[in-house]
C-alpha cells in the first residue's frame, strides 16, 4: 500500500484538529491541552504535540494526517513533524488579524514542502470577509513569490467535502511532482 504524509499547519484557532477529525476514518490522536494563550485564539483548549488521523484514497493508498500546533512556542513539533512530510495543507482564519500577512509566513516556514509536494491554503471562517479575500491572497503571494504557484480555497475545516477537496488538490499535485522526478522526460514535452 502507497502511503503519503500530509501535514496541517496554520495559526491557533485556524481550525487544523476539526479539519482532521472531519476527514479521518480512524479515531483522531489528539494532544490537547487548556489553552493559556485566550488573547490569541478565543478556545477552550489547543493542540500542544500532534493531532494524527488517516484517510484511505483508495484500495491501495492511505493518506497520514498530522496537525502541528499553531503557537510558535511549539515550533520543535514542526521541525519533527516536517521531516516525513510531502505537502502541507495550510489553514488560517479569514476573519484573523492580517490573515495574508500569516499565511505568506507559513508558506515561507514550510517552503521545503511546497518543494517537496505542494501546499495547498484553506481559508476558514471565510463566509465572514468579503469575497475578494482569494483574491487578496493570490495577488500577496504572487506579489511576494513570483514563481509559486498555490492553490487558495475557502473551506468549512467542519465538512467532509471541503477538506477532502483540498486534500485530493494536495495529493494531486504530490504525485504529480513525484511523476515528474521520476521521469524527467515528463517536463521536456518529449513524453510518448
Amino acid at each position: 500500500m502507497s502511503e503519503h504524509v500530509i501535514l496541517f499547519a496554520g495559526p491557533m484557532g485556524a481550525g487544523k484538529t476539526t479539519a482532521i477529525r472531519a476527514l479521518s476514518e480512524i479515531e483522531v490522536v489528539s494532544t490537547e491541552a487548556t489553552n493559556s494563550d485566550r488573547a490569541s485564539a478565543d478556545k477552550a483548549t489547543t493542540t500542544v504535540a500532534l493531532d494524527y488521523g488517516e484517510i484511505s484514497v483508495n484500495a491501495a493508498e492511505k493518506v497520514r494526517l498530522y496537525g502541528i500546533p499553531g503557537q510558535r512556542r511549539f515550533d520543535f513539533m514542526w521541525s519533527i513533524l516536517a521531516e516525513r512530510a510531502e505537502g502541507l495543507v495550510l489553514l488560517v482564519n479569514a476573519d484573523a488579524q492580517n490573515p495574508v500577512e500569516t499565511a505568506i509566513e507559513f508558506v515561507k516556514e514550510f517552503f521545503a514542502l511546497y518543494e517537496r509536494g505542494g501546499i495547498v491554503i484553506g481559508l476558514t471562517r471565510a463566509d465572514l470577509v468579503p469575497q475578494t479575500l482569494i483574491e487578496e491572497y493570490a495577488n500577496a503571494l504572487a506579489d511576494e513569490m513570483p514563481d509559486v504557484l498555490i492553490p487558495v480555497f475557502t473551506v468549512d475545516a467542519r465538512s467532509n467535502a471541503d477538506m477532502n477537496v483540498l486534500l485530493m488538490t494536495l495529493v494531486a499535485n504530490v504525485e504529480l511532482r513525484q511523476a515528474v522526478t521520476a521521469n524527467p522526460r515528463l517536463t521536456s514535452g518529449r513524453a510518448r
